[in-house]
């Protein structure tokens, strides 16, 4: 114990998703993983998700009530998946010697924003998690689930019980965060897509950032975010063995001859186009506020202007979004006096790499990979370590496969010299 009565031991807080906790037998194999750490001298927290496909099946409850549940209902019931696993967790722990104890979110102060389905942290109340760390317990709290300052249920979003772990372990100032999965890591592409995808050793957060944010599923974007923030070194590992699996963690000098470490595809995009808007100051922004408001996240914002003095303003949104950022949009429309249009459709391919900063060539490369196989291009973004394309849906899968080969991902990556 140091002078102020804390312990020394070192904190691991490690994650485990629904596909590791599906049954009995994989929730006491993550405990025994739990105790493994514990006996080497760790506290430990953990963070888990609901049992398998739970969280899928209150969804398809829920529409079977309704087609459209409000927000604040869905919130209520898909956090009870992660309520029935923290506690079966910690039931495994003590079945097996452990003293462990399980938390909602809402019992440690896990407070978030108001907004329904896709919450924003605010704060952690540390406090409760280290007394019960000092007097030696495992802590298992709930992941994906906070609760607003008034004490209503809120979800992270899909993914979201990435962003608690880095949350929590940030907050704790973990030694070690570990992101346990079915997969052995980041891969340079979705290995059910592309057979000849590899496993990458390191990746920095700007990659797994941009990664994410394109259709990788591992890691939700905003746990880099907060991962990047307060310098939360992720190892993504598998559950089902104890191989190294990928650290992500800051950028150094010797990543950038690696030129794409990975490639990304998002399947499920719609477009909404609006056309003859009023080309004046100050449309596009009341456009985009009225979005915002609706909670609507948009992406690949393209606007031409006409010499009529009309624009055509189009962007993307997920597929799931599309029915609310209809109803924005024609609102919008009737108050602008403009026409809208909506498709459903389209995928983005996209390619990234820190290495695209100081290497050239790489639009041409994706380019022509693409344009040798029919494969038509809709729309263009970059950043200074992604290339990305607009396409049919249809060729989505396709294309993710084509780009792969055409940088040689799946061959390991030379060494610097």
């Amino acid at each position: 114990m140091s002078p102020d009565g804390k312990s020394d031991m070192s904190l691991v807080v490690m994650k485990f998703g629904g596909s590791s906790v599906a049954d009995a037998e994989k929730i006491k194999a993550c405990a025994r993983r739990a105790i493994a750490s514990r006996q080497q001298g760790h506290q430990v927290v953990m963070v888990v998700s609901a049992m398998g496909d739970a969280t899928d099946e209150l969804v398809e409850l829920a529409h079977q009530i309704m087609p459209s549940p409000p927000k604040r209902e869905m919130d209520q019931l898909l956090a009870t998946g992660e309520q029935v696993t923290v506690s079966v967790m910690a039931m495994a722990l003590e079945a097996l010697g452990q003293p462990a104890i399980s938390f909602t979110a809402g019992q440690i102060g896990m407070v978030t924003d108001d907004v329904h389905t896709k919450a924003r942290l605010k704060r952690i109340d540390q406090a409760r998690i280290k007394r019960e760390l000092d007097a030696g317990r495992v802590v298992v709290v709930a992941g994906f689930q906070g609760v607003t300052e008034d004490g209503a249920v809120t979800t992270l979003g899909r993914g979201g019980s990435n962003v608690t772990l880095v949350a929590v372990a940030a907050s704790l100032g973990a030694d070690v965060c570990e992101n346990y999965t079915d997969v052995d890591g980041i891969y340079t592409a979705d290995p059910r897509i592309v057979p000849t995808a590899r496993k990458v050793d390191r990746m920095t957060y700007d990659e797994m950032l941009e990664l994410s944010s394109l259709g990788a599923n591992v890691l939700h974007n905003r746990a880099v975010e907060f991962a990047k923030k307060y310098n939360v070194p992720i190892h993504v590992r598998s559950s089902l063995n104890n191989n190294e699996g990928t650290m992500i963690v800051a950028e150094t000098q010797d990543m950038e001859h690696i030129v794409v470490s990975g490639a990304a595809l998002k399947d499920k995009l719609a477009r909404v186009t609006l056309s003859k808007v009023p080309d004046k100051p100050g449309t596009a922004a009341r456009i985009f506020h009225t979005l915002a408001a609706g909670n609507i996240v948009v992406d690949d914002i393209i606007q031409t202007t006409a010499e009529d003095k009309t624009a055509t303003v189009s962007f993307t949104v997920e597929l799931s979004e599309l029915g609310d950022a209809r109803k924005v949009v024609e609102s919008l429309c009737c108050d602008l006096g403009c026409q809208s249009t909506f498709e459903d459709n389209l995928a983005k391919v996209s390619v990234v790499g820190v290495g695209m900063r100081v290497h050239t060539g790489v639009a041409e490369k994706m380019f022509s990979a693409l344009a040798a196989a029919g494969i038509n291009i809709q729309n263009i973004t970059t950043s200074e370590i992604k290339i990305s394309v607009l396409i049919n849906r249809e060729q989505g899968k396709d294309a993710l496969r084509l780009v792969h080969d055409a940088f040689e991902l799946g061959k390991p990556p030379r060494k610097a010299k």
